[in-house]
């Protein structure tokens, strides 16, 4: 009987113990694999000439997006942070035949703008990278990435202040076709200067920073 006593307490921390090493496995969320993407399309000055290359990139999204995934685009304009700015925005059905209704209705709102576009003033990019994380955060993607099609010099109008910092964990920022100035061209420390200033501001806000130049590599983009 006492030999009994005395294995009893060993046998019930066994017990707790296995029972704890299987709560992970009982208790381990499903994850979210779904995409969000908001991509900003610059409208300044003679950056309107490259406007069917970010055409082309959507396509290209369109493409490879999922039912139940989300896709914005907005305009880069003198004040970006507002909702006017959004040219098309959408979060695919369930159904492929009617998210590939969805597609095609995107990709002729998106061709409108395109063919219809006048130049800004100003380039406000802080302004569209808030609203595109307030909007993918309200989305509730699991996975998030903000596209940058801009040469990325940011020009704000007098009386427009950005000097709020960025919360972007989770996201992942990714600058496309950052083409160089003339400036750059003379002195291509601007160049540098410019995308290390936008990757400070990502990784200190907590995002994550990629430029992709070449436009054939897009098919990595989302690979984290």
């Amino acid at each position: 009987m006492q030999k009994n006593c005395r294995l009893k307490p060993r046998t019930m921390i066994a017990a707790a113990l296995f029972a704890v090493l299987l709560m992970p496995c009982g208790c381990a969320q499903k994850m979210d694999h779904t995409k969000g993407v908001y991509m900003l399309v610059d409208t300044s000055g003679t950056y309107t000439e490259e406007l069917n290359k970010a055409r082309a990139i959507i396509n290209y999204l369109l493409g490879t997006l999922a039912p139940g995934d989300t896709m914005a685009v907005a305009r880069i304009d003198t004040g970006s942070f507002s909702e006017k700015d959004i040219v098309a925005k959408v979060t695919f059905d369930q159904r492929p035949s009617v998210a590939n209704t969805q597609k095609r209705a995107f990709q002729k709102q998106v061709a409108d703008f395109v063919s219809s576009v006048a130049g800004s003033s100003h380039t406000d990019i802080s302004g569209g990278l808030l609203q595109a994380v307030e909007y993918l955060n309200e989305a509730g993607s699991g996975q998030k990435f903000v596209l940058i099609f801009s040469d990325l010099k940011e020009e704000l109008a007098r009386g427009h202040v950005r000097d709020v910092p960025f919360q972007l964990d989770g996201f992942s920022i990714i600058a496309l076709n950052v083409t160089k100035l003339r400036d750059d061209i003379r002195d291509p420390k601007n160049y540098l200067q410019r995308v290390d200033q936008w990757r400070d501001k990502t990784e200190s806000g907590g995002g994550a920073w990629r430029v992709i130049n070449d436009l054939e590599r897009l098919d990595n983009m989302f690979s984290l």
